[in-house]
């Protein structure tokens, strides 16, 4: 997400009005929902630039499949997080396809709203740890550089020290909130992104 003070920004798309209503008065007093009565009402949306740090997508609709709304949320917003909500149940063609979460309808008011917040801590996490990382590469690169003294007497180097103590209390209050499944699943996309690096490189 973005802006961490913001509330969070969902998209909920699917081809069946009444189920997109639904989810949007199950989400819209905590979140700020946008919905999609379709696969073209969708891509307009995602297009038009808007912010979505979650969006849930069904698969089979009409004219654009959820198929092809996830990769276009793909390419123009990757790091929204995706679950697939669908009456389609899975294949060996989900292999590569870049969603988070799979769920097969029917689907509780108490599922969704677990699966958002999931999803949402998830991003959270990521968005810390890369926080953190850039921190403490910094305080690295000057730790091997600058005499201690001068790192003491440093007004930024201090500030960057506090900065990265706040990241990690962060980072302790968000893990608390972990459930088994919420750190396999961040474990499992720090791996992704490792490969991911490595065969850019």
């Amino acid at each position: 997400m973005g802006n961490r003070q913001a509330v969070p920004r969902l998209l909920v798309v699917d081809d069946e009005p009444d189920l997109v209503d639904l989810y949007a008065v199950t989400l819209g007093a905590d979140y700020d929902v946008t919905t999609a009565y379709g696969g073209p009402e969708a891509i307009e949306h995602v297009e038009e630039g808007g912010h979505y740090d979650v969006a849930l997508v069904d698969r089979r609709m009409p004219d654009v499949s959820g198929d092809e709304v996830l990769d276009r949320l793909h390419e123009v917003a990757p790091e929204c997080r995706v679950a697939m909500v669908t009456a389609v149940e899975p294949d060996f063609d989900i292999v590569d396809m870049p969603f988070d979460e799979y769920l097969v309808k029917p689907i509780s008011r108490a599922s969704i709203r677990e699966t958002v917040d999931r999803l949402l801590r998830l991003q959270s996490y990521r968005d810390q740890c890369r926080r953190d990382y850039a921190i403490a590469s910094k305080l690295a690169a000057l730790r091997a550089h600058k005499e201690p003294e001068e790192l003491e007497g440093h007004e930024e180097y201090q500030a960057l020290v506090e900065q990265l103590e706040t990241i990690r209390e962060e980072l302790d209050d968000t893990t608390a909130t972990f459930g088994p499944n919420d750190f396999a699943a961040a474990f499992a996309e720090i791996e992704r992104e490792n490969v991911t690096a490595s065969q850019s490189d």
